[in-house]
């Protein structure tokens, strides 16, 4: 008379999904792209019918640098989702691109010294570190303040310039105008909120869950 015996099946652990380094950093780069586009339309807007559109100065200089800056901001989101690396923070820098790239357009630093063009992209650049330090809840107090007003003075500034520098036709009491000034508030904030990821706390990442396996087997 044979005796059945249910054999114990080890527990198997399967691994957990983790965030993927490409993911993110294709996530950056097409969420940079498209920041970029729509900044180039606010260009593209206060400069009226002196916007010009150039493979180089358009594409390289401006798409170029905001996919850049996005891939590197995901990269950044992958490693703060993934307990961090060395120096992984100074990706906080990345916003430096939008004004680096711009400067290697022929006949840029000429125009930046003479005609003032390009400090714009710079002080872009600056603020989005600081208001990404102001909202990252890290670090003193009294710095994230300093920062936030920064980034505020920075904002408002960008808004008084689209009726300034646009004349009446982007006024603020026209609906052109006011889309204009919400489409640079928005552009600087959201620039903003992404480069607040180097500032952010690390995650660590989950350990693994143990599941059985319910394969068994009888003899």
């Amino acid at each position: 008379m044979g005796v059945t015996q249910v054999e114990a099946v080890p527990r198997r652990t399967r691994a957990h999904a983790g965030p993927s380094a490409a993911a993110c950093v294709l996530v950056g780069a097409v969420s940079g792209l498209a920041w970029g586009a729509a900044f180039r339309a606010f260009m593209a807007e206060i400069a009226g019918g002196a916007s010009r559109f150039e493979w180089y100065g358009t594409f390289v200089a401006v798409l170029g640098a905001a996919v850049i800056t996005g891939a590197l901001l995901g990269l950044a989101e992958y490693f703060r989702r993934t307990g961090g690396r060395r120096h992984w923070r100074w990706l906080a820098r990345a916003p430096r691109r939008s004004a680096i790239l711009p400067r290697t357009k022929p006949g840029a630093r000429l125009a930046q010294f003479t005609q003032g063009l390009g400090g714009g992209a710079i002080a872009i650049a600056i603020v989005a570190v600081a208001g990404g330090f102001a909202v990252s809840g890290r670090g003193p107090l009294w710095g994230r303040i300093a920062c936030g007003i920064l980034t505020l003075a920075v904002i408002g500034g960008a808004i008084a310039t689209v009726p300034a520098v646009g004349g009446i036709r982007l006024a603020l009491d026209q609906p052109r105008g006011v889309w204009v000034a919400t489409l640079a508030a928005s552009c600087i904030a959201v620039l903003c909120l992404a480069t607040s990821i180097p500032f952010r706390r690390v995650e660590r990442p989950a350990e693994a869950p143990t599941q059985p396996l319910e394969d068994g087997g009888a003899r």
